[in-house]
């Protein structure tokens, strides 16, 4: 992230230098084709940005199937997917119970032995026992992120969400990230950390279904001819869809959320057919851990029992609505938009104070997250010494009181035989049983306001300072512990006047400040965006918004293409030394493909530039390496090129310039692109505003978009310039026409 920074305020810093040193015009001078718009000299655009704790190089994805591999029949596609789709349930189920299944144990049996070391009043070493698990739990699983998959850190929601919008982030679904994310979750949650499972287990959905559509890992891929047809970014996008949603649903048991889930904050595009696969992904998941769910009732799985998956279950509360309550809801509502925006804004500091950290180094980011783990293995075993014990209620419907085990409600801990210390019953416990605790019904006296005080502020504050660190994490059990605690607070207050069970509060003020920091059009939109909206923008990920920008209707892409540099076209034949000199000195993805000397039907007899199409640099570096070469220039017949490449080469990607050897002789043979182009590419006119292009790019999901000459005739160009993701984002163009940002301002103003 710091190499990154670095970077775009260098290049910032330069456009601005050569901003000032260019000369103002006046506006009652200027000419017919000289824009009013103060120009910089170039459309700066970065091709980095952050992907899990790494910095990585980014390009777009190409949603366009033309040229791939279209010739799979229609019913044995429609299976493939389907299969596919219960396959990423399948996984997604086990590998969620696994998990489950491991937090439970090792977390479980950590606390049993503090609460012996605890009844026997070792408090000294019941400490050291809990601070040493978690220490080493948390070195596990930061050594893992940071020395073999970085992309694992986080919960990795952002960088799936940039996909699923057209943004290829690197080995972020590759199978050392799908391991090291199963063990580092494991290692993280049952380190007693201020984080949840549930957003690893989205981006395990994912990798799961990224991995099974390109048929295994890059170096031993299974090379079936069937799932070689899968091999596009479309079809890898809608499976990766499936694996996200599949992922919410095995942290919650909520099919529908899961689907939910996916199509309000994730996905960009969306489908009919598309619903159902994920709703049929998310069925097979619930189905697995249900099965696993009753065979651990027997005991055969440890520890696991009841807990492991979160289960919110307020079914048993007769809820009967009266007009004063809808004020308490409304009060809620408001104060999980104000709370989520306002934790958006903290954490969003906190990122970047983090940022500073981690660009020191490998040392630096162990350290880091080492340090929060002592941190708050103390808060989480000093701080219920501070409220006084509560006795048991003699009338309460609760059987054992107190507690001694590693769950459950009115936990023992430091307090004598009939009495229970309630902020210990929400601290020395997994965070899941903690939200079961919170959440519990018919216990309107079990939690004293003090001890809600002090556990919501401890929770704001881990909350802020755990997430970022170098482990797996997720944001939603956090906010979850922290909504919960504020409403049950609120339930105490407004007790005498509403009838509804607190713990119904404590799932409203959770629900609440979920919306409110995760954004679905709630108070906090007053003040800032949503929280992966503000982690997108930490890491450099070219998401385009559904929105754009009021000023982007005021310019069009043709002075968008004036402030990029010449675009670079290839001939329809072209001379192999062209190719590898135009590989070698760009790093461009697309290429316009012109045909010079073109006698048009009714046009002029001396000829005329024609766009034939677009070639991709996947298929030139494909030709380099097939050796595809002709002696003389020609155009090729069909059968040649049918001959020497196949619709499944074509749609494979990857290669470097520096793979291929040509040598001296070869230089000088030729190349028929013809073929080989995409002769129907998406293009705008010159004339077309930004703003109508960004929604097209967008909708269609394009990797590029030429921009065509309003005018057609001899002696015009074919091609005016292209335009690509970068080229789009409001940041990069208000660098390169800075007189755009002052007129926006402007406009606010008034």
């Amino acid at each position: 992230m710091e190499d990154f920074n670095k970077l775009v305020e260098a290049e910032t810093a330069n456009i601005q230098r050569q901003g000032e040193d260019e000369e103002e015009r006046d506006p009652e001078s200027n000419m017919l084709h000289q824009p009013l718009l103060k120009r910089n000299l170039t459309l700066s655009s970065s091709p980095l940005a952050i992907v899990g704790a790494k910095v990585s190089h980014i390009e777009s994805l190409d949603y366009d199937k033309t040229g791939e591999a279209d010739q799979k029949p229609k019913y044995c596609s429609i299976f493939l997917k389907w299969l596919l789709a219960f396959l990423v349930g399948l996984l997604t189920g086990l590998i969620a119970t696994l998990i489950n299944l491991a937090v439970e144990n090792i977390a479980g049996y950590k606390l049993l032995a503090v609460v012996n070391y605890i009844e026997q009043e070792r408090y000294l070493m019941g400490f050291i026992y809990m601070a040493g698990a978690n220490f080493l739990l948390t070195l596990v699983a930061a050594v893992l992120c940071v020395c073999f998959a970085p992309t694992a850190a986080g919960p990795g929601i952002p960088e799936i969400k940039a996909y699923l919008n057209g943004v290829d982030t690197p080995n972020m679904f590759g199978a050392t990230t799908l391991i090291v994310k199963i063990i580092g979750s494991i290692g993280a949650v049952s380190a007693g950390l201020d984080l949840g499972k549930e957003g690893p287990l989205v981006h395990i959905g994912s990798c799961i279904a990224s991995l099974l559509g390109q048929g295994g890992p890059d170096n031993y891929r299974i090379r079936w001819r069937w799932l070689r047809y899968f091999n596009n970014d479309r079809d890898r996008r809608d499976l990766i869809t499936c694996g996200s949603s599949s992922g919410v649903c095995a942290a919650f048991r909520s099919p529908v959320g899961g689907v939910l889930f996916a199509l309000e904050e994730v996905a960009t595009w969306w489908r009919s057919a598309l619903l159902w696969r994920t709703f049929f992904s998310t069925a097979v998941v619930v189905v697995v851990l249900r099965a696993f769910m009753e065979y651990c009732k027997s005991g055969n799985c440890g520890l696991f029992g009841k807990g492991g998956l979160i289960m919110f279950d307020v079914s048993g509360v007769s809820v009967r609505y009266h007009a004063e309550d809808i004020i308490p809801i409304a009060v809620i509502g408001v104060l999980g938009g104000v709370l989520g925006s306002l934790y958006n804004h903290f954490l969003h500091k906190v990122l970047k104070v983090y940022n500073i950290i981690n660009e020191k180094g490998k040392l630096h980011k162990l350290l880091l997250s080492l340090s929060v783990s002592i941190f708050t293995s103390i808060c989480m075993y000093g701080l219920p010494f501070l409220v006084k014990c509560r006795p048991c209620d003699a009338s309460s419907l609760e059987s054992s009181c107190p507690t001694t085990g590693r769950a459950g409600n009115f936990r023992q801990f430091n307090c004598p035989k009939g009495y229970y210390n309630d902020l210990a019953t929400l601290l020395i416990t997994t965070n899941d049983n903690a939200v079961r605790n919170i959440f519990s019904i018919n216990t309107p006296t079990e939690f004293h306001i003090f001890s809600l005080t002090i556990f919501f502020a401890l929770y704001c504050i881990l909350g802020l300072i755990t997430f970022g660190i170098a482990v797996p994490s997720g944001l939603f059990l956090p906010i979850i512990l922290m909504g919960s605690a504020y409403g049950r607070m609120l339930g105490i207050a407004m007790g005498p006047y509403t009838k509804i069970d607190q713990g119904l509060y404590a799932v409203l003020g959770a629900a609440s400040l979920m919306a409110g920091s995760m954004r679905m059009t709630t108070v906090g939109d007053c003040f800032n965006p949503s929280i992966y909206d503000i982690i997108l923008e930490l890491k450099g990920l070219p998401f385009l918004d559904a929105h754009p920008e009021p000023w982007m209707r005021n310019i069009t892409v043709g002075e968008l293409a004036d402030v990029k540099p010449p675009v670079v076209t290839l001939s329809g034949i072209e001379k192999v030394s062209h190719i590898v000199e135009v590989l070698k000195n760009t790093t461009h993805n697309g290429f316009p493909v012109v045909d010079a000397g073109v006698i048009p039907p009714m046009g002029s007899p001396n000829g005329a530039t024609e766009l034939h199409g677009l070639v991709l640099r996947a298929h030139l570096i494909l030709v380099l390496k097939k050796k595809w070469f002709l002696q003389e220039r020609r155009r090729t017949e069909e059968w040649e090129v049918r001959e020497k490449f196949t619709s499944i080469d074509l749609a494979e990607r990857g290669g470097k310039i520096e793979e291929v050897t040509v040598t001296k002789d070869e230089m000088e043979m030729y190349v028929d692109l013809h073929p080989l182009s995409n002769t129907t590419p998406y293009t705008v006119v010159e004339s077309m505003s930004v703003a109508k292009a960004m929604v097209l790019f967008r909708q269609v999901g394009l990797r590029h978009m030429l921009i065509l000459p309003k005018y057609q005739a001899a002696g015009v160009y074919p091609v005016v310039g292209i335009l690509t993701r970068q080229d789009l984002r409001a940041h990069n163009i208000l660098s390169a026409l800075p007189q755009l940002k002052k007129s926006n301002g402007s406009k606010k103003g008034h």
